[in-house]
């Protein structure tokens, strides 16, 4: 039906009441909002279940993840990379980080190291003793991240000299090694050996000289889907996904 123009109303003034009153009726574009997390390497795949998990409940909300040595993360927080969210391989590794950035820290996983070897064992490690026999090819995380600080602190407490033959920048790249068959055994996180399903076999080291972590996850903005996905990962469904990957409660 052709819109008559009132008497007295102008074809300009006439036009601009027009495209409001049709603005006034469309429906509303959904919101949208990326949150941008920035975690430790051993979270890869607990963090990639949780952000599916967190987006399906929450329509128009994106989250980017991206991964590495805890250490990196926040080299690059403190030299200003765009970052909502922060989650850490131990409380310590938060140590170096501009306190000024943080709004808020909260503990939600922990985690214990465990030998890592290959699927068959060949080189038949059966305990953390085995790690300093000669000749025996050794991986260990590079000593500034948080996975070959702790490994060091267990050598230490057990009175061994690991036969490390390389250290990686994190604990994915140190695991990969024995995937790929180029080491006997690596010192890594349960959850990284749960994770690797078949690909490896996990040999326990005993609590008594085990390295706990707890890992604390750093809100760096005020943006509410930010705070809405700690709440999740905090939460009880987000706790649920964090033990079947093999983390602890913090």
């Amino acid at each position: 039906m052709r819109r008559m123009r009132p008497r007295g109303l102008s074809p300009a003034a006439y036009g601009i009441v027009v495209l409001a009153l049709a603005a006034c009726g469309s429906p509303a574009a959904p919101a949208t909002d990326t949150v941008t997390v920035l975690a430790a390497a051993s979270l890869t795949e607990a963090f990639d279940q949780l952000s599916g998990d967190f987006t399906a409940d929450h329509p128009g909300v994106t989250v980017e993840l991206s991964y590495g040595s805890s250490a990196t993360l926040v080299q690059q927080v403190d030299h200003g990379a765009p970052a909502d969210v922060l989650a850490l391989a131990g409380e310590s590794a938060a140590d170096p980080l501009d306190r000024s950035a943080v709004r808020s820290s909260t503990p939600f996983a922990g985690n214990v190291l465990e030998i890592a070897v290959p699927s068959t064992n060949p080189a038949h490690v059966t305990g953390i003793g085995d790690l300093g026999r000669a000749g025996l090819k050794v991986v260990l995380c590079a000593p500034a991240v948080p996975c070959g600080r702790a490994a060091d602190a267990t050598f230490a407490k057990a009175g061994i000299i690991p036969s490390a033959v390389s250290r990686e920048v994190d604990v994915k790249a140190t695991l990969s090694k024995v995937r790929l068959g180029e080491a006997d055994a690596a010192v890594v996180y349960h959850s990284d050996v749960v994770a690797a399903g078949v690909a490896v076999t996990g040999v326990p080291i005993p609590e008594a000289v085990n390295t706990r972590l707890r890992y604390p996850i750093i809100t760096l903005t005020g943006d509410p889907s930010a705070q809405a996905f700690v709440d999740y990962v905090v939460g009880e469904r987000g706790q649920h996904t964090l033990r079947s990957f093999g983390f602890t409660s913090p």
